[in-house]
Parts: C-alpha cells; sequence; structure tokens
C-alpha cells in the first residue's frame, strides 16, 4: 500500500495554493494539511501540523521562503521541502539546497512531472527541474572558466606564449626557437612567470598551466 503523503503548501498567492490542492489531493496518497501565505505562518504550520513534505514558494511577503526552509529544516529535519517557484536564478538553487531544500522545481512543470517530483521527495530522493539543472551546470561551467581565466590575469601575452610551451616540455632553448628570444630572455620570462605565479619550478608551473588550460587563452604562435 503507497504511504500517504501530507503536505503543507506555502504560496502568497490564493490563486496558486488552491490549483495545487486541487490537484494534489485528486491523488489517492497526497493529502493537504495546511496552507500559509507568508514564512511566519509556513515556521509555525511546519511545527504544528508536522507535514511530510512542504511545497515552498521562494517570494513570500515577510522572508524569503529559502529562510523559511533553513528554520524548518533546522527545527524538523524529517520535514522535506520542495522549493516550486517561477525563479531558475543558480544563485537561488544553491541557497535553497545550502538551505537543506531536497527539491527545486519551477511552476512551469507539468503536472504529472510535479507529481512525480512530490512523490520523489517523500521516497526520499533529491529532484533538481531539468530547466533548473541546465542552468545550474551551466552557472559552474562560466565559474571554471572564469576561475581558469583568473589564474592567467597577472601575465602578459609574451609570458603566457613562455608558459605554454614550458608546459609542453620545451627547455628554455627550445622555447627561445619557437618565439625567436634570446636564451636570456626566455630565462628571465621563466623566473617573472615563477615568481607572479608564486610557484617554484618549471614542473609545478607547467602543472599549473595544463590544469587551469592555458591552451584556451595563449596569443597563438606557430613553430
Amino acid at each position: 500500500m503507497m504511504k500517504m503523503l501530507r503536505l503543507l503548501l506555502v504560496d502568497d498567492h490564493k490563486v496558486v495554493r488552491l490549483g495545487l490542492k486541487t490537484l494534489l489531493e485528486s491523488e489517492s496518497d497526497l493529502e493537504v494539511v495546511g496552507e500559509a501565505g507568508t514564512a511566519a505562518d509556513a515556521i509555525r504550520l511546519a511545527g504544528q501540523l508536522q507535514p511530510n513534505i512542504i511545497l515552498m514558494d521562494i517570494r513570500l511577503p515577510d522572508q524569503t521562503g529559502i529562510a523559511a526552509c533553513r528554520q524548518i529544516r533546522q527545527d524538523w529535519p524529517d520535514i522535506q521541502i520542495l522549493v516550486l517557484t517561477s525563479f531558475a536564478d543558480e544563485s537561488l538553487v544553491m541557497e535553497a539546497i545550502e538551505a537543506g531544500a531536497a527539491g527545486y522545481v519551477l511552476k512551469q512543470l507539468d503536472t504529472d512531472e510535479l507529481l512525480r517530483a512530490v512523490r520523489a521527495i517523500g521516497q526520499g530522493d533529491a529532484v533538481l527541474d531539468p530547466a533548473v539543472t541546465k542552468k545550474l551546470l551551466a552557472g559552474v561551467r562560466q565559474a571554471k572558466q572564469d576561475a581558469q581565466a583568473a589564474a592567467f590575469r597577472d601575465l602578459s601575452e609574451r609570458e603566457l606564449d613562455v608558459l605554454a610551451l614550458v608546459a609542453e616540455g620545451k627547455t628554455n632553448a627550445e622555447v627561445a626557437d619557437v618565439l625567436i628570444l634570446s636564451e636570456k630572455t626566455v630565462r628571465n620570462h621563466v623566473s617573472v612567470i615563477l615568481s607572479k605565479l608564486h610557484l617554484t619550478n618549471r614542473i609545478e608551473a607547467a602543472t599549473y598551466a595544463v590544469r587551469n588550460n592555458i591552451e584556451r587563452y595563449v596569443s597563438g604562435w606557430e613553430e
């Protein structure tokens, strides 16, 4: 027999709550035990009603749903929270997850997907809306790219070229041949690079360059 899930709806729009309640209570294993339009009421009712799951909007009139989520999860860790919102902002997703939310889905989700998300949360799973996941992954990728670019921001264009060749395992003499420089000039560049990047030797420099994908940032040269 399927477990009955007791739900608390938190949204400052009565029409939204009515629509959700109508949908959820049409299912034999779902019961809406309460509704709240503010974060304060959500926290109070969570304590009084002890629902299995709270469907929580982010934008509430007194404080954010994320703040309410954090308080509820701190006081009643067995209550699972599914954030249901119109905002696919990756920073909000991360805040919600850090606050203890078990899921984050958008209100544009179709009814079958929402019901699956609710039941998944009830079974102890975590849920992220596909659109939210896509944005979150894009944000992670961009942050990684920004961090990699920042890894070389103190180097000049010529120093980047030298470091890229060092990363290929070339000696100072070989770097000098490729870039048409004197070996002494290359040696000076390597010394400056190590100083700027707070590294101690060529092996560390090569490892650093490869780890941060230096090939994306070199100006371009031909052997």
